[in-house]
């Protein structure tokens, strides 16, 4: 995305987000925008595809701390009218003349990265003000072939599989190094040649008043090279659409929404340039026997009257076995157990603890020697304290 992207779009309301919105409820918006309009959700729907494109592209700029504070500051600048020629600098008599944003990025609205250097706001204002990319008075920084762009995609685990980890096979049909040309873009047996206007710097100086402005070349589009003879394969471009197979790890104790970054994974760089990087969404299939609690593993366990009242020892199964517990006579219903490391294994090695809740189960229906036994059981048992109850009985009596 360009700087010039970062003024004309407005990424708070693409998420749907106020401009005060903290940084959990940005994610939350994301989250339910990607979903709705994720491809894989829309075949052949071109609209829910472009929808999907915005959405997490905001989401790159939002989410990111640095991106979003610079974002900010940029959006202001533009917006209060900092940048403006004054009427004796050659706007219209009586007033300033607001810049075109075309002027002041350039080959922006032809595509490319052109955020000078990729080094954000910034970068943008050092280049505006020391009339080149390089810092006061120095040379134009090189900018070289743009990086690839991040790729993002999901996949189900089982509920063991996130608690222990695993390694799975993820499947990705996206833009990958050209096998014919390695990612050059140019004709097998020949090579890229430098370009002529830049140099190889990849940026080109010009006056704009009483400014000096770096900005990308437009006969390389800023990556120093330019391709004489193209590779007939990718079209000079350095990637094709392809299916590939990654072997992605999945880390021991992942929870249901968490996000990994695999650095390098994404879509290749343009002409060579460096690859974007991979996120992989987590979703969690729930188990039909253990809930979870941040690191700790959850079960419910029923046991008997007699169980409770009498003491027991209680085998429980964990995800990697099984483990007895005891059961203290006298136990009532909803006492939690603890088997301690029995849980999530943190990343410091340490682990979480089963919690095994207890459910005292009242049958329905007894028989006849069952309901004497317990008639007797009744007799010889204390009553239950409810004193403080029949007070307040009493007084509605």
């Amino acid at each position: 995305m360009s700087s010039k992207d970062w003024i004309e779009k407005d990424y708070y309301a693409v998420l749907g987000v106020e401009k005060s919105a903290s940084s959990d409820e940005i994610k939350k918006s994301y989250r339910k925008l990607a979903r709705q309009s994720h491809p894989d959700h829309n075949p052949g729907d071109p609209l829910a595809e472009e929808r999907f494109k915005a959405v997490s592209e905001a989401y790159a700029v939002l989410g990111d701390d640095k991106k979003r504070r610079e974002y900010d500051e940029m959006r202001s600048l533009f917006g209060s009218g900092a940048f403006r020629r004054s009427a004796r600098a050659g706007g219209q008599p009586g007033g300033g003349v607001p810049f075109d944003v075309s002027d002041l990025f350039g080959g922006a609205a032809a595509g490319g990265d052109t955020r000078f250097g990729g080094g954000g706001f910034t970068d943008l204002f050092s280049s505006i003000f020391s009339g080149g990319g390089g810092g006061a008075g120095g040379p134009a920084r090189p900018r070289g072939p743009a990086r690839g762009r991040d790729v993002e995609a999901e996949v189900a685990l089982d509920f063991g599989d996130a608690v222990r980890g695993v390694t799975l096979p993820l499947t990705l049909r996206a833009p990958g190094v050209c096998d014919t040309c390695h990612g050059n873009g140019a004709k097998p047996g020949t090579q890229p040649v430098t370009c002529p206007v830049c140099h190889g710097a990849g940026v080109t100086t010009r006056n704009q008043g009483s400014f000096s402005f770096s900005e990308p070349c437009r006969n390389c589009q800023g990556v120093g090279t330019i391709v004489e003879e193209k590779c007939p394969e990718c079209h000079g471009t350095g990637g094709v659409t392809k299916t590939r197979t990654l072997n992605v790890r999945v880390p021991a104790g992942v929870a249901d929404g968490q996000r990994i970054r695999l650095a390098g994974r994404g879509e290749p760089g343009d002409r060579g340039g460096p690859a974007g990087d991979l996120f992989v969404h987590i979703k969690v299939r729930p188990d039909e026997l253990f809930g979870r609690t941040g690191d700790d593993l959850t079960l419910n366990v029923p046991i008997t009257f007699t169980e409770a009242v009498l003491g027991t020892d209680l085998r429980v199964p964990t995800l990697d076995g099984t483990v007895t517990l005891r059961v203290p006579p006298g136990t009532p219903s909803g006492r939690v157990l603890r088997a301690r490391g029995k849980g999530v294994v943190r990343r410091d090695g340490q682990a979480g603890d089963l919690l095994v809740t207890l459910d005292v189960v009242v049958p329905a229906k007894v028989s006849d020697e069952a309901r004497a036994a317990l008639e007797t059981f009744a007799e010889q048992s204390p009553p239950a304290a409810r004193e403080h109850l029949d007070a307040r009985v009493r007084r509605f009596s």
